[in-house]
C-alpha cells in the first residue's frame, strides 16, 4: 500500500493516477485529506462546513474514467451551490439557507469524480479583498497566523497553502482568486469571462465581472480542472472562444519567445510596496532569461475613470445579489443586518440609477478596447498581483479610527491590479515566483488576451519548471 503521508507531495493529477492504478482507493485518500484538514485547520480557520459524510459516500462510490477522478476536493462557500448543504457566503442572514439543487459548476466537478469534502470560509457576501466574516471568524495565512489569506477565496487558499489538499475552488469577482493566491503563494487563475458557466440560477454577475475556477499547488492542476468545468451550457447569454485543444495539453509545450510588457505603475500612478515592485523586476528578469522580449510598458487609462465605473458596477451587482437574498427569504435585508462595509457598499450600490449602472458599463467596455488594442503588440502583461504584501488581519476593519469610505480607498490601495481585468473579460494569473525578506509570498500576475488561456498556461508550465513553489512550505502546514 502507498504511503498515504506522501501523497501531500503530489497533485491532483498525480493522487487521481494513483487511484486509477489501484495504489491507493479514493477512500484512503479521502481520509487522509480529511485528517490533513483537521491537522490544520484549528490554526486557518479554512473550513467552516465539513461535508465528510457524503465525501466518504461519494468516494466508495463509482468514480468516472477521469483525469481528476477521486481527488479530495474542498468548494468556496460563494455562489456554488450543493444540494442539501448550507450555503452561507459569509452572511448571518444566509447562515440557515440551504439549496436544494446543484449549480451547474457543481454538476461538472461531480461528473469529474472529485470528492468535495467541506466549504471553505469566505467574506460576507464575498465583499471583501480578506476573509474576516462576522460570522464564521477570519481564516488565517499559513505564512503568518497574523495575517490576512486574502479573499474571497482565502480559506481555499489557505487549505492548499498548507498542504491539506491540492486544489479548491474559488471564484473572481474583483481579484478574489488571484489576491489569496498572492497572499498564501499558490497558483491562481482567473479565466477569460464566460469560460466557466454560472448557472443555472444566474447568466452572469454585475455584466460579467466575476469568473469562477480554482486555486490550485501546480498549474497543471489548474489547467486540467479548467478542462473539466469550461464551455458553454444551456442558456448561457453567452460564451467564451473554444480553445483549439485541452488546456492541460498546453501546459509543458514551449511558450515560444513570447512579448511580455510590465510594469509596476497602478492606473492611477499611486506608490505601491517596494517589495510588490521588486517582485515584478524579479520576475521581468527570469522571463527575459528564459528568451521572451520583455519591454517596460502599459496601457494609457484614466484611472479615476476606471475605478468610479468599476466601484458603480460591482456595488450596484452586490445591492442586487443582496436584494436577491432578501427574496429567497421573504424578508427585506436592511444595512443593520451586514457588516460595516458590506452596509455601505449595500448602500452605494442602491443609489446608483439604471442609468448610471449602464453608462458605467458603457466606460468599462470602452477601456476594454483600448486595452485590446495594447495586446496587439504585446502577448502578455506583467503586473504585481497586489500593491502589498499581505497585510495584518484587521487592516480594513471599519472602525471608530477608520470609516466605511476610509476602508474601501484602504482596499483599493491593496489591490490596484486586480480588478481591471474582471472589468475587460481578460484572463489573468497570479504565480508564487517570489518571497520577500519576511519569507511572504508577493505573487506576480500575468494578463493575456481574451479567450487566450493557452499562452498564460504555457508561459505557466515554463515558469513552474524553472522557479518551482510546490515544496516550499509555510510554517503551518501538514508537513
Amino acid at each position: 500500500m502507498a504511503n498515504l503521508d506522501d501523497l501531500t507531495s503530489l497533485d491532483g493529477l498525480a493522487q487521481a493516477e494513483r487511484v486509477r492504478d489501484g495504489e491507493v482507493q479514493a477512500i484512503e485518500l479521502l481520509e487522509t485529506a480529511i485528517e490533513r484538514i483537521e491537522r490544520v485547520n484549528p490554526q486557518l480557520n479554512a473550513v467552516i462546513t465539513p461535508m465528510y459524510d457524503q465525501a466518504r459516500e461519494t468516494a466508495r462510490g463509482d468514480l468516472p474514467d477521469s483525469p481528476l477522478a477521486g481527488v479530495p476536493y474542498p468548494l468556496k462557500d460563494l455562489v456554488a451551490s450543493y444540494a442539501g448543504v448550507r450555503l452561507a457566503a459569509g452572511a448571518e442572514i444566509l447562515k440557515e439557507f440551504v439549496p436544494d439543487h446543484d449549480s451547474g459548476l457543481v454538476v461538472r466537478l461531480k461528473k469529474a469524480g472529485l470528492i468535495i469534502l467541506c466549504k471553505t470560509n469566505t467574506p460576507e457576501i464575498g465583499c471583501h479583498v480578506t476573509t474576516e466574516p462576522r460570522l464564521f471568524g477570519p481564516s488565517r495565512n499559513p505564512w503568518d497566523t497574523t495575517r490576512t489569506t486574502g479573499g474571497s477565496s482565502g480559506g481555499s487558499a489557505a487549505l492548499v497553502a498548507a498542504g491539506a489538499v491540492p486544489a479548491a475552488h474559488a471564484n473572481d469577482g474583483a481579484g478574489s482568486t488571484r489576491i489569496p493566491a498572492s497572499c498564501c503563494g499558490v497558483f491562481g487563475l482567473k479565466p477569460t469571462r464566460a469560460r466557466v458557466p454560472w448557472g443555472p440560477d444566474a447568466g452572469d454577475w454585475a455584466s460579467g465581472l466575476a469568473a469562477e475556477h480554482a486555486v490550485t499547488r501546480s498549474v497543471r492542476d489548474s489547467a486540467a480542472l479548467l478542462d473539466a468545468t469550461s464551455g458553454p451550457d444551456l442558456g448561457d447569454p453567452y460564451w467564451a472562444p473554444i480553445p483549439e485543444r485541452p488546456f492541460l495539453d498546453e501546459v509543458g509545450t514551449p511558450p515560444g519567445s513570447l512579448r511580455i510588457a510590465f510594469t509596476t505603475e497602478t492606473l492611477k500612478h499611486d506608490p505601491i510596496h517596494s517589495d510588490c515592485a521588486d517582485a515584478v523586476r524579479d520576475v521581468a528578469k527570469l522571463c527575459a532569461d528564459l528568451g521572451h522580449v520583455v519591454v517596460e510598458a502599459s496601457p494609457t487609462i484614466d484611472g479615476e475613470m476606471f475605478e468610479q465605473a468599476f466601484s458603480t458596477v460591482f456595488s450596484s451587482g452586490t445591492a442586487g445579489a443582496i436584494d436577491a437574498i432578501g427574496q429567497l427569504s421573504g424578508k427585506l435585508v436592511t444595512a443593520d443586518q451586514l457588516e460595516p462595509l458590506t452596509a455601505f457598499v449595500y448602500e452605494m450600490g442602491r443609489g446608483h440609477s439604471a442609468s448610471d449602472y449602464l453608462g458605467a458599463v458603457g466606460t468599462l467596455q470602452r477601456l476594454a478596447r483600448e486595452i485590446a488594442r495594447f495586446f496587439v503588440d504585446c502577448d502578455v502583461w506583467l503586473t504585481p498581483t497586489l500593491g502589498e504584501p499581505p497585510v495584518p488581519l484587521g487592516t480594513f476593519e471599519v472602525s471608530s479610527h477608520q470609516s466605511p469610505q476610509e476602508s474601501l480607498d484602504r482596499v483599493w490601495q491593496f489591490i490596484p491590479f486586480t480588478p481591471l481585468c474582471n472589468a475587460t473579460g481578460q484572463p489573468a494569473m497570479s504565480v508564487p515566483l517570489y518571497w520577500n525578506d519576511e519569507n511572504l509570498p508577493i505573487g506576480a500576475q500575468f494578463i493575456g488576451r481574451f479567450g487566450d488561456e493557452a499562452t498564460l498556461f504555457r508561459l505557466a508550465g515554463q515558469l513552474e519548471q524553472a522557479r518551482p513553489w510546490a515544496d516550499r512550505q509555510p510554517p503551518v502546514s501538514v508537513g
